[in-house]
């Protein structure tokens, strides 16, 4: 098939709906119709169209000129969470790390080039980001992102570094794509990863990928400290076991379900977003 075909099958319509969806995000939370059309790549008629659809299906609201989503959205979400058994099974385990460590621990999956949150046990801790369950971040910059990049084969693993945004979000992101692939690598053979201040100044994170029955890491499981509390060290020394007792437990627990990556599509590895 020419590169950039579609299958006979694909409805571009629903293509450009979700697009129009997609537009909306924590900094454009209100969009004009002209911003609309630009950022789902759509003419302004065509956005119009599907603008006012959403608007009689509930899903947007507008005064007239900003439009911006309801929270009827968050339905489409939740039919996935809610049919997605993973979290159900991580979740109880995710309670009895945080209260060991007093820190908080969250079950994440790899979907497209991102990572996304879909189980979170939180201490009253605060740092600066706002993390909740759907809260999505790029993969390569997080240490569930490594850990679940790094299971697979080469050739995918280049072929998303070559399309991965490599900005640097602090002094301390990698941003080269050879360092990336070596840190893949060591990842891979160490099973764990530790990312230090390169999504946030003053955040480490150390993840453990999560596997099912059949061996296929299926998602990760992380638990984020504030650099004033521990060194990477203490991370590996203090905190690592413990996180891999609690992957152990949720990894038996999978096997008595049969639940596995491919019946229940816990790793969207294959999608693409903007």
């Amino acid at each position: 098939m020419p590169a950039g075909a579609r299958e006979p099958y694909f409805v571009r319509s629903f293509e450009r709906g979700l697009a129009v969806i997609r537009a909306f995000d924590a900094d454009h939370p209100e969009l004009t119709l002209s911003e609309v059309a630009r950022l789902s790549d759509l003419t302004r008629a065509a956005a119009r169209r599907f603008l006012l659809t959403l608007f009689d299906l509930g899903y947007v609201q507008t005064d007239g000129r900003m439009f911006r989503l309801t929270p009827r959205v968050l339905e489409l979400g939740y039919s996935y969470l809610s049919s997605f058994t993973l979290p159900e099974i991580a979740e109880p385990h995710l309670e009895q790390l945080v209260a060991q460590i007093r820190e908080s621990s969250s079950l994440c999956v790899l979907d497209g080039d991102d990572i996304v949150y879909v189980a979170r046990v939180p201490t009253r801790r605060i740092m600066t980001a706002t993390i909740t369950v759907g809260t999505r971040f790029p993969a390569h910059v997080t240490s569930v992102g490594r850990v679940l990049l790094a299971q697979l084969p080469d050739e995918e693993i280049d072929a998303r570094l070559a399309r991965a945004d490599l900005r640097p979000l602090t002094a301390r992101t990698i941003v080269s794509a050879d360092l990336l692939r070596t840190e893949l690598r060591r990842v891979r053979r160490q099973g764990y990863a530790i990312v230090d201040q390169e999504l946030e100044e003053g955040l480490r994170s150390v993840a453990v990928p999560v596997r099912d029955r059949d061996g296929e890491a299926v998602a990760a499981v992380n638990v984020p400290v504030h650099t004033s509390r521990n060194s990477v060290e203490s991370v590996r020394r203090d905190l690592l076991p413990q996180l891999l007792a609690t992957v152990a437990r949720i990894e038996a627990d999978l096997r008595v379900t049969g639940l596995t990556g491919r019946a229940r599509g816990a790793s969207r590895g294959t999608g693409t977003h903007r």
